[in-house]
């Protein structure tokens, strides 16, 4: 029989940590309206009779299921086509990334070689530009009148015939820096001893890579190839921008006309979520689980070696290979920006220059008014990560209550669910009680109502898209803080709460602005959630303003290119002040 006091116990355990629960539960609850809900409307949507019939209040959601739209997507060719392509895409761009980014890796984080320092910090270049906006310069550079014919006298419609191999190129050029920053944060953590004893013991290079190196980076690689594989699949700006509609991104975005009356878009989603989820169940069990642990957290940037003469230079040119090609997109649109309508034809370079786009990006009301609306809209949804960010790391590193492991899980969620799905299931969402038509809320929050308010949702998705950023970078300046400062602080009278704003908060400042900066750089070039929940001229985002110049006859694709600049230069500031706040730990922020 158990004694009244160790009855007690744990009752006087959960009354001290009362708050911790109570601050987890409601965080859980915000994640279950914002992340949980909208997928599980997407799932249900695709399984209904009739869109919204499955959640009704008459208690018939077991008869209104159905496969029948599944059946139909089945039958339709152009369905199987879409999937193929989507997975084709993804696949290949996956792998052309990790052929690039491997090998560089290796060369960054292994040998010293001339203008290393510049070429570390120049592979985020390519990321202060969306795929979709590097179109543009593509399709200027290698279209059939474009820069490359011009310059070898050749007549070849390189975009026309290749489409595919546009997209994977432009894809891969942006995304490969994820895989590379993740590699080099594991080859950072292998200990060097393991490498020098199969080489005593007269094992080639070859031999120690694909026998210690590989297997011990794996873990890596899968984390940043992940990431690019989801990206790649879902992708949606980048195949419109190349007129390559057969896939599933681009089947969703416009079946979204439908799906106040029709199931099968909701199917189509469901479809594209189910095989982002098989591919990444997959790769972990394939490569996840083979990876062995770190035996050392000693860094191998002492043991680099310096490659000298021919060696050293071509690990130079090799860098800058590459580099050039990544920034081919950017300089096609800073040219394209400055070019004045119909002088960039069959030349290479633009016969005739102007900076009026950049002035009539910045005055025309449909432009500036988007760039308007993305910087409330990024700003509003970073203060809101940066809440966020503070309370979760607060309750995963500081509390040992029971649920916070979830709480991870549930914050790294938005990573592994493909942009496109969320949008989708904030759609579902605003179509729903308590909003829709007949709700309490349907004038506050709607996004295809007659007179649409898309701004809640809008700034709901970019919050909980980048949300991983700023949980992971806050909880690695509260892992380089020790504990005994807060508790000193309530010792000598401060309140949790003050402790928390008075001592915490300032010591990881520097980590929570680096995940601020990122939250807010990447909302403002955000293109599913963009492309999705705003439908009316005066409340587009930047990145939908963009797209829509690109239709416009005249000079629409030279002023959405100017836009674009406007973005990347801004997405160059707050990368760069986030590398320089977070270092090497930057590579984790963009890891499943």
């Amino acid at each position: 029989m158990s004694s009244p006091v160790a009855t007690l116990a744990p009752v006087n355990r959960f009354r001290r940590h009362a708050w911790q629960y109570a601050l987890l539960s409601a965080t859980l609850a915000v994640l279950a309206v914002l992340l949980i809900y909208p997928i599980f409307l997407t799932v249900a949507g695709a399984f209904e009779r009739q869109p919204g019939g499955g959640l009704s209040a008459n208690g018939a959601f077991l008869s209104n299921l159905t496969l029948e739209h599944f059946r139909v997507l089945s039958t339709n060719p152009n369905f199987f086509r879409a999937i193929g392509n989507s997975a084709l895409l993804a696949v290949t761009t996956t792998v052309v990334a990790t052929i690039i980014a491997l090998p560089l890796a290796l060369l960054a984080s292994s040998y010293k070689f001339p203008f290393k320092t510049f070429f570390n910090a120049a592979v985020l270049v390519p990321m202060i530009l969306p795929p979709f906006v590097g179109a543009i310069g593509v399709r200027a550079i290698l279209g059939r009148e474009g820069a490359l014919n011009a310059l070898f006298g050749t007549d070849v419609d390189i975009l026309g015939n290749a489409k595919f191999w546009g997209v994977v190129g432009v894809q891969a050029l942006s995304l490969y820096p994820i895989i590379f920053l993740n590699t080099t944060a594991a080859l950072a953590n292998l200990d060097p001893a393991l490498d020098e004893a199969a080489e005593n013991l007269g094992a080639g290079w070859w031999r120690r890579f694909f026998k210690i190196t590989l297997p011990l980076v794996r873990p890596g690689i899968f984390a940043g190839a992940t990431i690019v594989f989801i990206w790649a699949f879902t992708e949606l700006g980048t195949p419109l921008m190349f007129d390559y509609y057969a896939v599933t991104s681009v089947q969703i975005f416009y079946g979204l006309k439908q799906v106040e009356t029709s199931a099968e878009p909701y199917a189509l989603t469901l479809v594209m979520l189910g095989m982002a989820v098989i591919m990444y169940v997959l790769g972990k069990y394939l490569f996840g689980r083979a990876g062995y642990a770190m035996y050392s957290k000693a860094s191998r940037a002492g043991g680099e070696k310096e490659l000298t003469g021919w060696r050293g230079w071509l690990a130079t040119i090799c860098f800058a290979a590459v580099f050039l090609l990544a920034i081919l997109p950017h300089v096609g649109v800073v040219l394209t920006s400055f070019t004045v309508p119909g002088q960039w034809y069959d030349s290479v370079l633009p016969t005739a220059w102007t900076t009026s786009h950049y002035r009539e990006a910045l005055t025309a009301r449909d432009s500036f008014g988007a760039i308007v609306n993305s910087l409330k809209l990024s700003a509003a949804a970073m203060l809101i990560t940066m809440v966020a960010g503070v309370v979760i790391a607060y309750l995963i590193v500081r509390t040992q209550v029971k649920g916070r492991g979830l709480l991870d899980a549930l914050c790294m969620l938005p990573l592994a669910v493909p942009g496109l799905v969320m949008a989708f299931g904030y759609v579902a969402m605003s179509l729903r009680w308590p909003f829709g038509k007949d709700g309490p809320l349907g004038d506050f929050v709607s996004v295809l109502a007659a007179e649409p308010n898309p701004v809640p949702l809008l700034i709901a998705a970019y919050a909980i898209r980048r949300l991983p950023y700023i949980v992971r970078s806050t909880v690695a300046g509260l892992e380089q803080t020790s504990g005994e400062l807060e508790e000193a602080a309530m010792n000598l009278g401060a309140s949790r709460l003050t402790a928390v704003r008075r001592v915490i908060v300032p010591l990881i400042m520097a980590n929570l602005i680096a995940g601020g900066m990122l939250v807010f750089s990447f909302s403002m070039l955000e293109v599913s959630d963009s492309m999705l929940l705003a439908q009316q001229k005066h409340q587009f985002p930047l990145t939908k303003a963009i797209f829509a110049f690109t239709e416009r006859l005249g000079d629409g694709v030279y002023i959405a290119s100017a836009m674009g600049v406007w973005g990347m230069a801004l997405l160059t500031v707050t990368l760069f002040g986030a590398s320089v706040l977070l270092g090497k730990k930057l590579g984790s922020i963009f890891r499943v």
